[in-house]
């Protein structure tokens, strides 16, 4: 999950150079696809109490009507433009998405003054600050709120979605909200599969969802268990979900990093849209 060790080595094999899939300057954000069929939306900034303060976050919806509702955590750079178009598109498929800031507790959005060009030595700490319990507090909070929205259709389940340290957050999600959370989707998420009597991987019998991990290549190459561990594990639970590693880098997913692979990227896309059909319907 954001291996220093790696980071920059990865860069120089993963970088994506073609016009269109690379945001080469600071701060640019490559335009993703919209669906000919996307219905409108509006957006708005908001603030949700929590056991542990007020977390700012953002929350777009289709104009009319109720819908599902998707809970997306941000990777390390946090709550910012890309973030916040991916979840505008989204909200377009026909879901209420909100799109919540994880370091609300230290800081304020944006918390990466340079999106996904900041130096990731410079959020380690405010990662490593996230802890397990405060996690699915947060999860719990976040979901009541929607729950209370008019624009959330409570008969349907909710589904999650996590990038990188968000991998992780989206099995606790679905572990401390069971009867809710009926979709689960994990992009190149980190630290999903430890030695540890707390490893995230351990709560998905305690679930009650569908998955869909898609692993980055480089993560597979360092740890290729960790695929066949999760593999078990649904099984072992009878759940249905999907791994796969994608022939991208480590943060492939959203358009404002050095490694986003467009092509990858829409793939993961629609498995996670065709798992939104199945599971939120």
């Amino acid at each position: 999950m954001c291996d220093q060790d790696h980071f920059y080595e990865d860069l120089k094999k993963y970088t994506r150079r073609d016009v269109g899939t690379f945001a080469a300057a600071i701060g640019a954000v490559a335009m993703l696809p919209q669906s000919a069929w996307a219905v409108d939306t509006k957006e708005s900034n908001v603030t949700i109490k929590t056991p542990d303060g007020d977390c700012d976050a953002y929350f777009v919806t289709p104009t009319t009507g109720a819908h599902a509702a998707v809970l997306v955590w941000p990777d390390i750079f946090g709550l910012r433009p890309a973030l916040q178009q991916m979840g505008k598109r989204l909200a377009g498929e026909g879901y209420s998405v909100l799109v919540v800031n994880p370091f609300y507790r230290q800081q304020k959005a944006p918390t990466a003054a340079q999106g996904a060009q900041t130096a990731i030595q410079s959020l380690v700490p405010m990662m490593q600050a996230l802890t397990a319990d405060g996690e699915a507090k947060d999860a719990k909070a976040f979901i009541a709120w929607l729950d209370a929205r008019s624009e959330v259709d409570k008969s349907k389940k909710v589904g999650t979605i996590g990038y990188c340290m968000g991998g992780p957050i989206v099995v606790r999600t679905a572990a401390a909200v069971p009867d809710r959370v009926g979709a689960v989707g994990s992009f190149h998420g980190g630290g999903l599969t430890t030695m540890g009597a707390d490893s995230p991987h351990l709560l998905i019998p305690k679930t009650k969802a569908q998955y869909l991990f898609a692993v980055a290549e480089n993560d597979d190459m360092r740890q290729p268990e960790s695929k066949d561990i999760l593999k078990k594990t649904l099984a072992d639970a009878k759940l249905t979900g999907e791994v796969e590693v994608y022939k991208a880098a480590h943060g492939w997913c959203p358009p404002d990093t050095t490694v986003y692979n467009k092509d990858e990227a829409e793939r993961a896309w629609g498995k996670m849209l065709a798992m939104f059909k199945k599971s939120l319907a």
